[in-house]
């Protein structure tokens, strides 16, 4: 299975600092954000990569480059400004199946958030999934963050997701910026459109394609530079003197 890291937005409010630095390069407990995905998903066994890009896209290749160094595979596919998450899929869809139209399931994750998720939970799913008659997605939830509490969409306990605002069964929950899709859902989209995604998964929901988990671990969105500093500083390895006490 292949995977597709987003990491071609803007990051406007963690200005200043994204300025100069795109922000999956932006550094905690030592190491750019994105390569702790990276890691993360080579132990999971996902060594197959794809990373789009737009804002100082140049920075991210000269500092990742092919992967080796990882254990992984990374092509990378840039955009001229960023499209949108359906839109970056769409125009990376080559690099991620040979046949977009006959369906194949992917992994797709922002390169900016901070968890410690097991990637490797989602190989049965993305395996139950290859091959329906209808293309699937299935998201991974998380409880909601202080700055949305009110989540986006519902989760019973079986994974049935929806749309309501008050959902009878279950509870609204946050979607993580983690989950399996399948290609046929982009496969019409034109290459360079910039499309959103909220759509797509408003549709699937609705036609009852969309499936959930709750994940309760670590996840974080880090969204301005006092979080990231806040961050940093709770994971900041432990100096050598420290840990030999």
């Amino acid at each position: 299975m292949k995977v597709m890291i987003f990491a071609a937005g803007r990051g406007d409010r963690m200005r200043p600092l994204t300025d100069t630095c795109p922000k999956p390069l932006l550094a905690v407990g030592g190491k750019p954000l994105i390569v702790w995905k990276i890691e993360a998903l080579a132990r999971a066994g996902l060594r197959d990569i794809v990373i789009n890009h737009a804002w100082l896209g140049a920075q991210i290749e000269a500092a990742l480059g092919d992967g080796s160094r990882f254990g992984v595979r990374i092509a990378y596919s840039p955009e001229t400004e960023a499209l949108e998450t359906a839109g970056g899929i769409a125009k990376a869809l080559p690099l991620l199946s040979h046949d977009p139209a006959r369906g194949e399931i992917f992994l797709a994750v922002s390169g900016d958030i901070f968890c410690d998720y097991d990637f490797r939970k989602l190989l049965p799913r993305a395996a139950a999934m290859a091959g329906a008659a209808e293309p699937r997605m299935h998201l991974v939830m998380v409880p909601n963050p202080a700055f949305h509490p009110r989540g986006d969409f519902g989760m019973d306990a079986q994974g049935r997701l929806s749309l309501e605002e008050h959902p009878i069964h279950g509870e609204r929950l946050t979607f993580g910026n983690i989950g399996l899709y399948d290609t046929r859902l982009f496969a019409g989209i034109a290459a360079g459109t910039r499309v959103a995604m909220t759509p797509f998964y408003r549709a699937a929901i609705a036609a009852g394609t969309a499936s959930g988990e709750r994940f309760d671990g670590r996840w974080e969105n880090v969204g301005t530079p006092a979080q990231l500093a806040e961050l940093d500083a709770r994971i900041a390895p432990v100096p050598a003197a420290a840990a030999g006490r």
